[in-house]
């Protein structure tokens, strides 16, 4: 195991070779075949979506878990480590594990002419990790889109959710929400298909889900521990799934489950520090953290420090975002794809600056660190 430690797993997975997105199936069917299939023998509900499916996925999560399963949990993207998105029962996998399956499925990859990349390789360890534990439930997310997205090799999940529907990633799914609303539908099996009636997909969904679509309800509880205004419409999407396949369980079991779901940097208060982070990543997120805001924070003007991939529409997240009066600061982070400052400033409808230092965070009103999910961790360790 010399030179086979988790901080060169992570060299592997995160090299040019690996680190890119290659949408299809073949290359994980080939290894999973290899690998004995671990995704065969195991119970899936499949979340895709354009915002909230982490929000579903912690709540499904934290519901299962209350109710006594063994649960696995596959989501993504990180904040801090690779480890964050294969837990089961809320305990990360181990570094040490995880390292150890990667340069195993790497070996076997090669042998075999399969070049895998970076997702395929921690969907495969995901798989191998919860049917070698013994999972009695999985709750898995997909990466990008849902057709040709990596997880999608699953045949038989006891259901799928479809979340809020809108305009990222573009350039892969879509440039209508049509196209887009296909590309997530499928993940559609023959198995109940969860969505809200209010979903901008909604009509390709419900075409495509047939007699397997099941309309969510919205439930009246304030138990959720996660904040925000559109979290009533995840947590509908999430009962209505549990409603199918645990139609007994008890009303305190899932009460419990609610005021204890934990899922970071989604409209996360500080209060400690008036601080507030959000990894809205697109324009109908950054929407929906402003609603929040004003909900929450009526007739205020708020600090924002922002940043965001090259990839995203930062025009209309910048319109979405601030009004007069508010304050922001532009953070250009370390990744090749992060937007220069001067760029976001040319954009932005009101007087912005650059973030430099934590300093800039005062406790004399509420402090926003919004944008890509990629930037948080490094932000967070300036303020």
């Amino acid at each position: 195991m010399e030179n086979k430690t988790y901080e060169k797993a992570l060299e592997l997975l995160t090299s040019q070779g690996k680190f890119y997105i290659n949408l299809g199936l073949e290359r994980i069917e080939k290894i999973l075949e290899l690998l004995d299939n671990p995704h065969k023998h195991m119970k899936f509900i499949h979340v895709a979506g354009t915002n909230g499916k982490g929000s579903v996925c912690a709540i499904l999560n934290s519901i299962f878990i209350h109710a006594g399963y063994k649960t696995g949990l596959y989501t993504s993207p990180h904040v801090f480590e690779y480890t964050e998105r294969i837990k089961i029962n809320d305990k990360e996998i181990s570094k040490e594990y995880f390292a150890e399956k990667i340069f195993e499925i790497e070996d076997i990859a090669k042998k075999n002419g399969i070049h895998l990349t970076e997702f395929e390789i921690l969907t495969a360890i995901s798989f191998l990790y919860f049917k070698e534990n013994n999972c009695d439930i999985v709750i898995l997310e997909t990466g990008l889109g849902g057709r040709f997205d990596a997880t999608n090799v699953i045949t038989s999940p006891l259901c799928s959710i479809i979340t809020s529907i809108s305009f990222d990633h573009t350039e892969r799914l879509g440039n209508t929400i049509e196209e887009i609303a296909f590309e997530k539908a499928g993940i559609i099996k023959n198995a109940p298909v969860v969505v809200q009636k209010s979903n901008r997909g909604f009509e390709t969904i419900k075409e495509i889900a047939g007699k397997n679509l099941v309309i969510a309800t919205n439930y009246q509880f304030d138990d959720l521990s996660l904040k925000g205004v559109h979290q009533v419409e995840n947590m509908g999407l999430a009962l209505s799934a549990v409603n199918l396949i645990l139609p007994n369980i008890k009303i305190t079991t899932v009460r419990e489950a609610l005021r204890d779901v934990h899922h970071k940097f989604r409209f996360e208060i500080f209060e400690d520090k008036k601080l507030i982070v959000d990894a809205g990543h697109n324009p109908d997120g950054i929407r929906v953290l402003r609603e929040s805001l004003n909900s929450y924070f009526p007739n205020q003007n708020f600090r924002f420090v922002f940043g965001c991939l090259k990839n995203k529409d930062y025009k209309q997240m910048l319109s979405n975002l601030v009004k007069d009066g508010d304050e922001i600061y532009f953070y250009h982070y370390n990744n090749p794809n992060s937007v220069e400052v001067n760029e976001l400033q040319q954009y932005c409808p009101i007087k912005s600056s650059e973030f430099t230092d934590g300093e800039i965070i005062k406790p004399d009103k509420w402090n926003i660190i919004c944008g890509s999910i990629y930037m948080i961790a490094e932000i967070l360790s300036k303020v």
